[in-house]
């Protein structure tokens, strides 16, 4: 693509204005494909972006603007750099969040063990409350393309706001983490682990949600606080001692399997070894030792349940205690009571959800006398899963699970290797990622209980009583990818053998979504379907994303990379941080502090949105402040204003003439030093830095420059011509710095005067600026003369008079050398200042001072 994509240029508008930019400059883009991938560029001339596919199960906000601004505005200026950028855009449209948004409008629950209706509808509309609460069951097949239907139209929603936005992304390369293409990407990652022994399957705790009915990883959890209540119940130990427990899970007595104590403590060292009973069971469990048992928590000795939390896991595994279940995995206590746990007293609980069966016991406990005292009420955290809205559970499943390190010491140490291979923006992001792989507890768990995602690729056979053999898989061959086990059979068996004896069966699980998500730089890179794309783009050179899911998506897609191609997957990760509300508060949906963009865009202009969010460094936390948005919307008037006002004085015809006047030079000298600080910044990947130094002189280009110049400008002969030259390498320079952050509006003030698109155009450099001159200039030169000229502003401005007043008489005062640089351009200051007779009197004052008489 060169810059004469947009051959005509378009002439100075009589009253321009920024209303409708929008959707002028994101159709031209489109049609005129500015922003294409060029696959014929070398490796060394891509510029690779892995961008965040959004979650696509509700509305995009304010922090998506936030960061997606920020990624666009390294984009384009890596375009301006003579780099083709690979710049797709994703929509992560798979798993639970979509899952539950479809359950929401339309009122339906998939049932597996439902037939396919190809005649079913979908409501016509949103569903009330009524029946979200009493959701109609439909096919796994019928939800999944109810599924689909949603995405889509969410999508164009989604790409309608990004496209308002301005992002220069290349539309034809948009995905889906739903798609065939990242089906079958996903499948053949964990196909190859599973061969290289990285994916395996066990019989284990497993944290469940039982709201979504599914296994939850541990990168996928957070604790909440919420209100509780400790109980101390009486045990019976030796002999008839008392053993008291204090829990905050009386429901899971019938659970129990151990007591458990901290090795030196001597309050409990005579009952290690020994036994004690369960009260209104009457189960004897064993007293044993551990180290991660606390003497200062409650009594100093706790009961060991399968399962309570991560802790009687830790337990349970490393003192080979048994093993009693007793919640279901919808959250219920199960029918029949675990072995060994006597039948009549379990009755009372069977069936109850945790918190009936909680009441229950409690009332069973003090009706024995086995309650001591009263509940203490508390308030502590609980594991949530991130998503969900009910506390997790822990039950015994089966799944799969990817090695990430977390039972692999060398593993571990090779991933943190990678973590400092990677180049970090802020640097100390590095150390989150270090901790969060350092803390590691476990494996990976990547499959899950539910329908709208990629089918985990494998069949079971099943042997003469229809049982399946877990330990051999069967695996289908790479091109037949994607495949559905739930549909299709495996090789060498027809369907009429699925489910009987000496036959087959589908796994029935998918693939958590970020195992999906963790291979985007593949999906999108044509990893094994398209190589040559492949080999032009990865390893990549960007990963922006949130600082909150660097433990899920950039530590997976670390992980993920270095398993199967033993490389880094990007070069460098850009951290964005949080948007705040005024109250410097997280905005979150769940907290209904949201700003929603389109209305913003719509009622200020995307450039200004945009700007607001340039003001937010990487890695960086950024208040919402419309009060921001005003002043980008100010910036972008002005930008056009003043850009018409120097066009209109001729400057679009002395382009490539040279400056040869002092203050054209001095303010030429000023705008080198500002592209090295910009180009700088950006290369850092700090766009905040760039804006900053290109809007502070923008407006003293303004507000100090043109009002010095502006009547030689009008004029002819070579001062003139020097100030028309002048303006126009200041004006095309300011252009191109401000594209990355103001794109409609730098285009739009481009295609008056310049051919080809502003975003096509090279990026400035000092050598260029230093090329329109004809003698290196000073650049205190024309601060001094703003200073000079401010002062005579101030004048008036104190004597109450318009700033077209004439000035009879000024005097300059203040040490010689200031007095000499200031008669170098004491033409433009009379001018500007309207000053009929200017004396420069030196060394009669420290500083400079301007005294008007009038």
């Amino acid at each position: 693509m060169t810059d004469t994509t947009i051959s005509a240029r378009g002439g100075v508008p009589e009253r321009p204005s920024l209303d409708g930019l929008e959707e002028t400059w994101a159709r031209r883009w489109q049609s005129d494909g500015t922003y294409a991938f060029d696959r014929t560029k070398e490796r060394s001339d891509v510029y690779a972006i892995d961008t965040p596919p959004p979650t696509v199960s509700g509305e995009l906000h304010m922090g998506h603007v936030f960061s997606y601004t920020h990624t666009d505005a390294v984009a384009r200026f890596q375009r301006m750099r003579g780099r083709t950028v690979f710049y797709p855009m994703g929509w992560d449209d798979n798993g639970l969040p979509t899952e539950r948004r479809v359950q929401n409008v339309y009122g339906v629950r998939p049932d597996p063990a439902l037939p396919y209706d190809r005649d079913w509808r979908p409501p016509a509309a949103p569903v009330d409350d009524a029946a979200r609460k009493n959701p109609t069951a439909i096919s796994r097949r019928n939800f999944i393309e109810l599924c689909e239907l949603l995405t889509v139209e969410d999508e164009k929603a989604f790409e309608a706001l990004w496209r308002r936005l301005g992002l220069s992304v290349d539309w034809s390369l948009t995905y889906t983490t739903i798609g065939s293409a990242a089906r079958a990407a996903s499948q053949r990652a964990f196909l190859r682990n599973l061969a290289r022994g990285e994916a395996y399957q066990a019989e284990a705790p497993t944290l469940w949600d039982v709201g979504f009915g599914t296994a939850v990883a541990q990168a996928e959890l957070e604790d909440r606080e919420r209100p509780g209540a400790y109980h101390r119940l009486r045990f019976t130990g030796p002999d008839g001692r008392e053993v008291l427990i204090d829990t905050t899970r009386p429901e899971l007595l019938p659970a129990c399997v151990a007591l458990v104590c901290h090795p030196d403590d001597e309050r409990y060292a005579d009952l290690v070894g020994a036994a004690a009973r369960t009260p209104v069971f009457g189960v004897e469990v064993p007293v044993r030792a551990h180290p991660l048992a606390d003497p200062a928590k409650g009594t100093g000795i706790a009961m060991v349940c399968t399962f309570g939390d991560l802790n009687d896991v830790t337990w349970w595994r490393e003192l080979r205690l048994d093993t009693r279940v007793v919640i279901g995995r919808d959250g219920r206590l199960l029918p029949e009571p675990p072995a060994g746990v006597p039948a009549e007293p379990y009755a009372a609980l069977a069936g109850q959800t945790v918190n009936g069966a909680r009441r229950t016991l409690v009332e069973l406990l003090a009706d024995a006398g086995d309650l001591v005292g009263e509940p203490r009420p508390i308030t502590h955290p609980v594991k949530f899963y991130e998503r969900g809205d009910r506390p997790l559970e822990i039950v015994s499943t089966r799944q799969w699970y990817l090695r990430n390190g977390g039972r692999d010491a060398d593993l571990r140490a090779e991933l943190l290797a990678r973590g400092r291979e990677l180049r970090w923006v802020p640097e100390h992001m590095r150390h989150r990622y270090e901790h969060w792989v350092g803390g590691l507890t476990g494996d990976w768990l990547v499959s899950r209980q539910r329908f709208f995602g990629v089918p985990v690729p494998v069949w079971y056979r099943l042997d003469d009583t229809g049982e399946p053999d877990w330990s051999h898989p069967l695996t289908p061959d790479e091109a037949t990818l994607p495949i559905d086990p739930s549909s299709e059979p495996p090789p060498g068996y027809e369907e009429s053998q699925r489910g009987v004896p000496g036959g087959f069966t589908g796994d029935p699980d998918v693939l958590d979504t970020w195992a999906t998500s963790s291979l985007t730089p593949q999906i999108v890179g044509g990893w094994e379907s398209d190589p040559d794309l492949f080999a032009r783009v990865f390893p990549m050179d960007l990963r922006p994303q949130g600082h909150d899911i660097i433990r899920t998506w950039l530590f997976a897609t670390v992980a993920r990379a270095h398993l199967e191609h033993g490389t880094l997957p990007w070069h460098t990760a850009v951290l964005s941080g949080w948007i705040l509300d005024p109250d410097r508060k997280k905005m979150s949906k769940s907290k209904g502090n949201v700003v929603t963009p389109m209305a913003l865009l719509e009622q200020n202009g995307s450039d200004a949105v945009r700007y607001w969010a340039a003001n937010g460094k990487p890695g960086t936390d950024l208040a919402f402040d419309p009060a921001q948005v005003k002043v980008g919307r100010r910036l972008a008037t002005k930008l056009l204003n003043a850009s018409r006002f120097a066009l209109g004085l001729g400057a679009a015809d002395a382009l490539r003439a040279a400056a040869t006047q002092p203050l054209d030079t001095a303010m030429l000298a000023e705008l080198s030093g500002v592209v090295a600080t910009a180009t700088t910044a950006f290369d850092g990947y700090d766009h905040t830095a760039a804006l900053m130094a290109t809007e502070a002189f923008f407006w003293r280009f303004c507000d100090d420059y043109i009002e010095l110049v502006k009547e030689r400008a009008y004029g002819t002969g070579p001062a003139a011509d020097s100030a028309r030259a002048a303006l126009a390498t200041a004006l095309s320079v300011q252009l191109r710095l401000f594209a990355p952050v103001l794109p409609f509006v730098t285009e739009e003030v481009w295609s008056w005067w310049r051919y080809g698109s502003v975003h096509r155009a090279p990026w400035p450099t000092t050598y260029e600026v230093g090329r329109a001159t004809q003698a290196p200039g000073d650049p205190e030169l024309l601060r001094l003369a703003a200073d000079a000229l401010g002062q005579v502003r101030r004048a008036k401005s104190e004597r109450k008079l318009s700033m077209k007043a004439d000035v009879p008489l000024a005097e300059a005062l203040g040490p010689a050398a200031v007095l000499d640089k200031l008669g170098t351009v004491a033409d433009d200051l009379r001018a500007a200042g309207r000053i009929a007779k200017l004396d420069l009197l030196p060394d009669r004052t420290t500083e400079l001072v301007i005294a008007c008489a009038f």
